[in-house]
């Protein structure tokens, strides 16, 4: 799946899929920052697509908070064998998931594209004041971070 899980599967109450779809959602959602869970866990309709509602108690949490969400992007540097720490991260496993992208496109295909072509605009970030970093565009006609 692109993932390695450290967690202690016995006492796992999410996924990795369900947690990355969580986070995906919130990102979507506008909620940038992994600290917004903690008052989405509740959200009705985002436990209705994570398909987590518990119409039985609606009171109950039913949604991963920040501290869960925060092992797929954190881990102490001073942690070096993750499998035995009990800050336990997700890890990602970069070439599985650079696949898992290329099958799912090709798999959108009844037959595979012989050339794929790939039009990458940038997109402009006006910025005001001295950011480093940042520069006049005449494309865009201000200073921002598009080169």
């Amino acid at each position: 799946m692109g993932f390695r899980d450290y967690r202690d599967s016995s006492q796992v109450n999410y996924s990795v899929c369900q947690l990355l779809a969580q986070r995906v959602y919130g990102i979507v959602l506008g909620y940038e920052d992994v600290n917004d869970h903690d008052k989405l866990r509740y959200d009705p309709a985002l436990a209705i697509a994570l398909s987590k509602l518990n119409f039985i108690d609606a009171n109950e949490a039913v949604l991963a908070g920040k501290s869960t969400l925060n092992r797929l992007e954190y881990c102490p540097a001073t942690i070096i064998d993750q499998a035995s720490s009990r800050y336990h991260r997700i890890e990602h496993q970069p070439q599985e998931l650079e696949q898992a992208f290329v099958d799912i496109f090709l798999d959108s295909y009844p037959k595979p594209p012989r050339q794929i072509i790939l039009d990458m605009d940038v997109t402009d970030d006006q910025v005001h004041g001295n950011q480093e970093g940042a520069f006049f565009n005449k494309y865009y006609h201000g200073v921002c971070y598009a080169p």
